[in-house]
């Protein structure tokens, strides 16, 4: 049975438009609170968000919908997506939502829900709290409503908490380091726990005014850390997005390091120390064939998942490995975090840098990438059933075998079609690439 709300990371939408409005938020924080009142204890759920106008909307709104049904609330202010998870489980909250889209522009938000152990729920769980949605939450007495209060601790307990996954025996001292905070919900915790572990620092992207998030910076913007990396002769740049659960880097020479890199980095330092677990990584079927070939010739194995963190995640506990992510820059690393955490994945890349004391360049570089190209055609998911959608793409398979491979999908959270290929030959890839988005447009 589908589901008429969730999408694949939450449910997420146009601030005041069909699917994010305070009531909507309101019967959510109902629904949400409701499902998981279970137990006799006093019940407590901790609200996050990032730098949009909108959360300001929406935070009270939930907050009303969860103290109508009886639980406490406890408020964060702008932290990031993976901070909200960690202090959900820490402060034995039985429920954390952050309010985000990522890496959408500001006039998107978002909700996201955690479990009391910092995961996030499962299909089944939003399922059921859909239908609370639907049928209607009954209110708690009037002696029974929940407070809110908001704590101002959090960052702190946030910045100790990644800090500590730092090696005791290293320092940054004498690293030039950019931070690019995206505008969003890092803005604070990135500069202050590069600085305490000693780095020469400069930040871009921290200065949020409720409109500026994404905007021409942050994890899919790296241009403007690129430029800036190169303008203060820096050793590396790290770019965050919008709820700082992704990173990408830049080199000192302004190339732009992403996810597939990262991993292959953070996968080989893991095995070199002994303390990667099951075997192999956990990425999706976006990445680049090429570290699939790397990881294979450490001795490990690479597992494939559709695309969307919370299917990695899934693989990762079920297979028993803990590192995964996405070529986008999400990095999962399951002995610390429970989702994708960029300044946890930062710190992890910074260490490597300075224990092998060699240019960003030569030690992010770990893998030959084959020539992928991805392109977005904005169209229904349903044009993917017309006949000369499925022609075209047949034929550019048949183009690619045995030399590459190619990915047609639908986005989980807009209006769009992905393809993507890649393979040996660059020209072949882009003529496949370019059949099948012609077809998806002519399809009306």
């Amino acid at each position: 049975m589908g589901k008429r709300y969730f999408g694949t990371d939450g449910i997420r939408g146009v601030a005041n438009g069909p699917k994010m409005t305070p009531e909507l938020a309101m019967k959510v924080g109902q629904a949400a609170g409701t499902h998981f009142l279970r137990g006799a204890h006093k019940h407590r759920v901790l609200i996050g968000k990032d730098t949009r106008l909108s959360g300001y909307m929406l935070e009270q709104a939930l907050t009303a919908g969860f103290t109508s049904v009886g639980m406490d609330v406890v408020q964060v202010g702008p932290m990031p997506t993976p901070a909200v998870a960690l202090l959900t489980r820490e402060m034995r909250a039985d429920l954390g939502v952050m309010l985000s889209a990522s890496h959408n522009p500001y006039r998107d938000n978002g909700i996201k829900l955690f479990g009391p152990d910092g995961f996030k729920l499962t299909d089944e769980q939003e399922r059921d709290i859909e239908a609370l949605m639907m049928d209607g939450a009954p209110l708690a007495a009037a002696d029974s409503i929940g407070r809110a209060r908001r704590i101002d601790d959090a960052r702190g307990r946030y910045i100790h908490a990644v800090k500590s996954t730092f090696p005791e025996t290293l320092r940054l001292d004498g690293l030039k380091v950019v931070v690019d905070c995206a505008h969003g919900a890092a803005y604070k915790v990135a500069p202050e726990a590069l600085w305490e572990l000693g780095a020469n620092l400069t930040t871009i992207g921290a200065t949020p005014n409720g409109t500026n998030i994404n905007d021409k910076v942050g994890s899919t913007h790296p241009h403007a850390l690129a430029a800036k990396v190169l303008e203060t002769g820096s050793d590396i740049g790290i770019a965050l997005d919008g709820d700082a659960d992704r990173l990408i880097v830049v080199d000192e020479k302004g190339q732009i390091v992403d996810g597939d890199q990262l991993m292959a980095l953070i996968t080989q330092s893991q095995a070199k120390a002994g303390t990667l677990r099951g075997g192999g990584l956990v990425t999706t079927v976006m990445s680049n064939l090429g570290l699939e070939r790397f990881v294979e010739s450490l001795g490990l194995k690479l597992h494939r998942t559709p695309v969307g963190d919370r299917y990695v995640l899934e693989a990762m506990r079920r297979l028993g490995c803990n590192i995964g992510g996405e070529q986008s820059g999400h990095i999962i690393m399951s002995d610390h975090s429970t989702t994708g955490d960029g300044l946890l994945a930062a710190l992890q890349i910074l260490a490597v840098l300075v224990q092998e004391a060699k240019p960003a360049s030569e030690v992010l570089n770990r893998f030959h990438a084959y020539p992928q190209l991805l392109k977005n055609v904005r169209q229904e998911p349903a044009v993917l059933e017309h006949a000369s959608v499925k022609a075209a793409i047949a034929a550019a398979e048949a183009a690619l075998v045995g030399t590459g491979r190619l990915l047609v999908r639908k986005s989980g959270t807009e209006a769009l079609i992905r393809v993507m290929a890649e393979g040996e030959d660059e020209a072949l890839v882009e003529r496949t690439v370019d059949m099948v988005c012609d077809a998806v447009m002519a399809a009306a």
